[in-house]
C-alpha cells in the first residue's frame, strides 16, 4: 500500500509554529491549491488544504514563509477524529 501525497499552492497565512512539551516544532498551515480547470462561470476554483509539519522543516517554514508563498510539499495523508460537546468531528490533512 501507498500513501503519498504531492501539492504545489500557496500559503493562506503566515505560519505559526509552536513547541510541544516534549520540545518538537510543529506548524500547522492551510494551502490554497488551483484546480485544474475552470468552473462553468469562467473561473478558477482552489482547493484549501490542511498540513501539518514537524521538525526542523516546521522552524524552516515558519522563518521563510509568509501569506501568498508559493510552496511545494510532499507528505501523507491523514484523518483523525476528536469528539467535542458530545459530537464527533473528523479531519483530514497531509502530514508533510
Amino acid at each position: 500500500m501507498y500513501n503519498k501525497v504531492i501539492l504545489i499552492g500557496r500559503l493562506t497565512a503566515t505560519p505559526e509554529m509552536v513547541t510541544t512539551a516534549n520540545a518538537k516544532s510543529v506548524t500547522r498551515v492551510t494551502i490554497a491549491v488551483n484546480r485544474r480547470f475552470k468552473s462553468q462561470s469562467g473561473e478558477r476554483e482552489a482547493d484549501f488544504v490542511n498540513v501539518v509539519v514537524w521538525g526542523r522543516l516546521a522552524e524552516t517554514l515558519a522563518s521563510y514563509g509568509s501569506k501568498g508563498s508559493l510552496i511545494s510539499l510532499d507528505g501523507e495523508l491523514r484523518t483523525r477524529h476528536y469528539e467535542k460537546d458530545g459530537q464527533k468531528h473528523y479531519v483530514t490533512e497531509v502530514l508533510a
